[in-house]
């Protein structure tokens, strides 16, 4: 678990905003909107979202200046309480954002989104520079894998990943995975969790496995009666394995 997040997968998370619409599904029990709405009341969800503060926009630089002192690469995910390619973001934020990303290398940022269909018209004009954002797509089940994936494998990328979280069916992936270096998987927690299923995640684990090349694989959290657990075993064995940036 990384420094400053309880997300397993990341060292930091960063926040540039807060707030989201909901688009499938998977958005149904959003914990984001349990957290940053309904706990806190930090934004109304679905309304217009709210930018963070200053301090919290300093941060980025402080873990780019440690890393880079300690000579080791930080792995950032933005955001976590929202969608960077949400339409109710204006563009000048974006742009912030991403001036922001360039300005420090020694993060790797890891930007998911259940709106791959906006990426190529969000991004910035100079995208090809950015040899340090790590692109992903939400896939909860069958039809958003089809869905998304295909568009997230057009989007130049310097590694692409999909999140599984929660995953809500069995997906078959065996068509899809071309270009994809890593798979999360994890069940939804909380209060009226869906349940997930062990077969669900053997068989996204095999078909990564198997694929060639082989695509990483890091099974985040299972959950009983609503419970987290973090970091699950399947078969004995945790799965937490990251993806190498290809030179």
């Amino acid at each position: 678990m990384g420094e400053d997040t309880n997300i397993e997968w990341c060292d930091h998370t960063f926040n540039p905003w807060m707030g989201c619409t909901k688009v499938s599904t998977g958005c149904d029990r959003c914990y984001a909107e349990t957290f940053a709405d309904k706990r806190f009341g930090l934004v109304e969800w679905g309304g217009p979202p709210r930018r963070t503060s200053a301090a919290k926009w300093r941060e980025p630089w402080e873990w780019n200046r440690a890393a880079e002192r300690e000579g080791v690469r930080r792995r950032v995910f933005c955001a976590s309480l929202a969608d960077v390619f949400d339409n109710q973001v204006p563009e000048d934020w974006r742009r912030d954002l991403f001036g922001l990303i360039d300005a420090t290398p020694w993060l790797d940022w890891l930007i998911l989104t259940k709106r791959p269909q906006n990426i190529a018209r969000m991004m910035p004009a100079e995208w090809g520079i950015y040899q340090n954002v790590w692109l992903g797509v939400s896939v909860e089940n069958q039809t958003e894998a089809k869905r998304r994936i295909p568009i997230l494998q057009k989007i130049p990328a310097v590694l692409r990943f999909l999140s599984c979280e929660p995953l809500l069916g069995p997906i078959n992936l065996r068509r899809l995975l071309d270009s994809i270096d890593w798979v999360i998987v994890g069940a939804e927690s909380g209060k009226g969790a869906r349940p997930m299923q062990q077969g669900w995640v053997r068989s996204i684990r095999d078909q990564c496995h198997t694929h060639q090349p082989r695509v990483e694989f890091f099974y985040k959290q299972d959950a009983k009666r609503g419970k987290k657990i973090s970091l699950p075993t399947l078969d004995g064995v945790q799965h937490i394995a990251w993806p190498e940036v290809k030179s």
